[in-house]
């Protein structure tokens, strides 16, 4: 059968809102508390407001008005009357009756005023927690909830620090979890860490290599500066014996060159300056392919070539898979440079030959990544 679409114009009305709001609703817990905790405050109530005049709005209900404006994120005042009024969950959180009128915004935001300069609010939420079935909701650290009047209210400069007698931190009330929050705080913290690292990376590796070069420049005048006094040394021992120089003298000046370790130093310093100028070579390799990792990306697609986009993200990657997997190359000289976001395929590059190695781990054998471009 078909309903009819009739607009209902009763006189009376017999809505109870108790049976309204599902048993399971997250309002039924938080209603109990709250009347708990005005319950104990019924004294600095009856403090706060004189026995003469027009009764005022019930500061028990100003309070859970409040705590509906902060829980459901509602702007203004003049929005939390708009949504008591017809709401039937808000009234029945709030304490009205159906039939009961919502208050004008100006009258409950004086009231408000009253209960905020006479701290009954602080008071309240002190009796809040000192009821022991809450204790798991604390956080000694702090909370987060979604909407901007928390971030107003219970801003840093609203809190109290505790006298030091009272031997303790603050407790914060927190109706959510904050585990996974504070997580994510810890992972946003390091990749604004590691952004910063990056964004640093391309002008610090521009610092390390003119030291580099001059490091490089220096050693390779030292090893032709070997060659060169070596070359002098076996010419002066030749003239000396050839100009028919007396056995004394030409002992003599053999014995000077032992003394000194010239043999030994001719033969060892050339060794020495050609693995320091290889190692000068690494650091400088590393330096360039960070450089190029790390330039910071461009919006427009420029050329670029590949191989060298993979010759640096090895070199910076050496220390994740050098000791698990063995890189093979076979890049192709002859590869065209393609229209790209080099920052962009750095990064698919860097995932790639990354997560690579991490694949191959508890085998037990060092694995071969093979990489060709042909």
């Amino acid at each position: 059968m078909h309903g009819t679409d009739k607009r209902s114009g009763d006189l009376f009305s017999c809505v109870d809102l108790e049976t309204r709001v599902r048993m399971d609703h997250p309002l039924r817990t938080i209603r109990e508390m709250t009347n708990t905790a005005l319950a104990a405050l019924s004294g600095d109530f009856a403090a706060l407001y004189s026995g003469m005049g027009r009764p005022s709005v019930p500061p028990e209900k100003l309070l859970r008005a409040m705590l509906l404006q902060v829980f459901y994120s509602i702007r203004s005042e003049r929005q939390l009357m708009e949504r008591l009024d017809f709401d039937l969950l808000f009234r029945w959180f709030v304490g009205l009756g159906v039939d009961d009128p919502a208050w004008d915004h100006s009258t409950f935001s004086k009231n408000r005023d009253r209960l905020l300069e006479g701290d009954i609010a602080a008071k309240f939420l002190a009796a809040v927690l000192v009821q022991p079935r809450i204790k798991r909701l604390l956080s000694s650290e702090h909370f987060s909830v979604d909407g901007t009047l928390i971030e107003e209210w219970a801003s840093m400069k609203s809190f109290r620090p505790k006298a030091a007698e009272d031997g303790g931190g603050a407790a914060v009330l927190s109706f959510r979890c904050i585990e996974t929050l504070k997580a994510a705080q810890k992972e946003a913290l390091q990749s604004s860490r590691l952004a910063s690292v990056g964004q640093l990376a391309a002008g610090i590796a521009h610092e390390i290599n003119t030291p580099i070069q001059y490091v490089g420049d220096n050693l390779r005048f030292f090893d032709a500066s070997i060659g060169s006094i070596d070359k002098a040394c076996h010419a002066m021992r030749d003239a000396l014996a050839e100009g028919g120089a007396s056995p004394e003298l030409l002992a003599k000046v053999e014995a000077v060159l032992q003394e000194a370790d010239v043999p030994y130093l001719m033969e060892e310093l050339p060794a020495a300056v050609r693995q320091s100028l290889d190692g000068v070579e690494h650091v400088a390799k590393i330096v360039r392919s960070m450089k190029e990792f790390s330039y910071p990306g461009s919006t427009a697609k420029v050329t670029t070539d590949i191989n060298r986009a993979l010759e640096s993200t090895l070199t910076v990657t050496t220390n994740e898979w050098k000791h698990s997997v063995r890189i093979e190359k076979d890049f192709s000289p002859d590869l065209p440079h393609i229209l790209c976001l080099p920052a962009d395929i750095n990064q698919v590059l860097l995932n790639l030959i990354v997560n690579a190695p991490q694949s191959l781990e508890g085998r037990g054998e060092m694995g071969v990544i093979r990489i060709s471009t042909r």
